[in-house]
């Protein structure tokens, strides 16, 4: 049976693996969860484990496999439990086949939808984890975003009856996106002429039968994706990282996203505004990677969504945050800053990847100038404004910090802490639809009122990366 087993495997051993990490610490490591998180942009696969893992990889065609080997591992019920969490519709892995490789490496071999660029590495303890080995699976070829949008708007979906109770939400919605349709209305249109001279007496009757003079043409407009608003909403943490967690159990991350996805179905209900959103689904994104995908569609705004969190319950109320070019306006905006910025060690970022992004990036992160800074206080104010109206503030003022997710240079750029999910009272709005269809009506204000007073098309943008 011991040589039948072998034999199973000898085709894909005669392949030469990639070293990944240096061997681990001596005897065997157990394994404390294993986790997937699958979406369109990429699949990650997570191995949890009592001490650090090392691993060999390959790829194989016809078909896509990807071989992995762990090292001072034995097959146990949960590194089975693998298998059960590949879910029927993930975009890249369509089946788990886990194996005893040898007594201390156990083989893992995922049979993928398509070919992909995995990046595998491993992560220290951090927060609530212990060792992490990361299996992050991207497509080869990357989606170009600024078309995906063009083609999402393109795209007519069926109206689906709305229940009675939304019937003053889709109200505020009307009104904002009114709002909204009359600015660009005014940018499309194309300015009064200027007072023509007197005209000449009329002509004889004879001139009548001679052809009209041709019209001059109209003046050239420009390429209509110039003239849609790009929004960037960013909903905070995902995936491994699952932010603040209220006293009943609810997760930032999952709050966010759900705000996220109602203020974008609002902004997108007119035609000539796009929304990027920097994730869609629950998984985890580089800050970097944030602000890289609203450069990438040269967006107007973006608008950061997070939960608050603090030591005690009694805090409360929202917040709007915007970069700062100095020190931080208060030390709870510091220690807010830190938090945040910390998210991508808990979410789990592959430094070893990120380092030449991060190193090309810098100098265009460090570059985030005072007209930005002062372009974003005026769409924190605008946006404060309105959350001031449906629930309490934290500060009356718009408040700011080194927050990484913020330093576009030249996109304005606001983080919005919508309230404290650590607080009891608070916790229950957020998980409310009706609070946080209220929430989405004064975003959605505040973002129309930002843009009646700030025309988009008045701004250049980057076109850089």
């Amino acid at each position: 049976m011991k040589r039948r087993h072998a034999l199973g495997w000898t085709a894909l051993l005669l392949k030469a693996p990639d070293t990944l990490a240096a061997p681990g610490a001596p005897g065997q490591a157990s394994i404390i969860a294993v986790r997937v998180w699958p979406a369109q942009e990429y699949t990650r696969v997570t191995i949890e484990s009592d001490q650090p893992l090392s691993t060999r990889h390959f790829l194989i065609e016809a078909p896509h496999r990807l071989v992995i080997d762990v090292d001072g591992l034995e097959l146990s019920p949960g590194l089975r439990e693998l298998i059960g969490k590949v879910k029927a519709d993930d975009p890249y892995i369509s089946g788990v086949r886990v194996g005893q490789n040898t007594p201390t490496v156990v083989r893992i071999v995922l049979d993928l939808r398509q070919p992909v660029a995995p990046q595998i590495f491993t992560l220290g303890p951090v927060a609530a984890y212990k060792h992490r080995l990361v299996f992050d699976l991207r497509p080869k070829v990357e989606t170009d975003p600024l078309l995906a949008l063009v083609q999402d708007g393109e795209r007519k979906p069926a109206p689906a009856a709305a229940p009675s109770s939304t019937q003053r939400a889709e109200a505020a919605a009307s009104a904002v996106n009114d709002a909204l349709g009359d600015l660009i209305q005014k940018i499309e249109r194309p300015p009064a002429p200027s007072p023509a001279p007197a005209l000449p007496p009329p002509a004889p009757p004879a001139a009548a039968s001679r052809p009209p003079a041709p019209a001059a043409p109209a003046p050239s407009t420009e390429p209509k994706i110039d003239r849609l608003i790009i929004i960037a909403l960013d909903p905070g943490h995902g995936g491994e990282d699952p932010g603040a967690i209220g006293p009943s159990g609810l997760r930032e991350k999952d709050v966010v996203l759900a705000v996220a996805h109602k203020l974008r179905e609002r902004l997108t209900a007119n035609p000539n505004i796009r929304v990027l959103m920097t994730r869609d689904a629950d998984f985890f994104v580089p800050l970097h990677e944030r602000v890289r995908k609203a450069r990438r569609v040269q967006a107007d705004l973006f608008v950061s969504i997070h939960a608050d969190a603090f030591i005690t319950p009694q805090a409360r109320g929202a917040s709007v945050f915007v970069l700062s070019d100095g020190a931080a306006t208060s030390a709870a905006a510091r220690w807010m800053a830190d938090r945040e910025n910390a998210a991508d060690m808990v979410g789990g970022v592959n430094v070893g990847a990120a380092t030449k992004d991060a190193n090309v990036l810098r100098a265009l992160l460090d570059m985030s100038t005072t007209a930005q800074i002062k372009d974003s206080l005026k769409l924190g104010g605008e946006v404060l404004g309105q959350i001031g109206k449906v629930g309490k503030l934290h500060k009356p003022r718009v408040e700011q910090a080194g927050f990484a997710v913020l330093k576009a240079p030249d996109i304005p750029s606001i983080l919005v802490e919508t309230a404290f999910i650590s607080n009891p009272e608070e916790e229950k709005k957020l998980r409310d639809p009706e609070y946080q269809d209220e929430l989405v009506d004064a975003l959605a204000t505040g973002i129309a009122r930002y843009f009646a007073k700030n025309p988009p098309m008045a701004r250049k943008r980057s076109t850089t990366l």
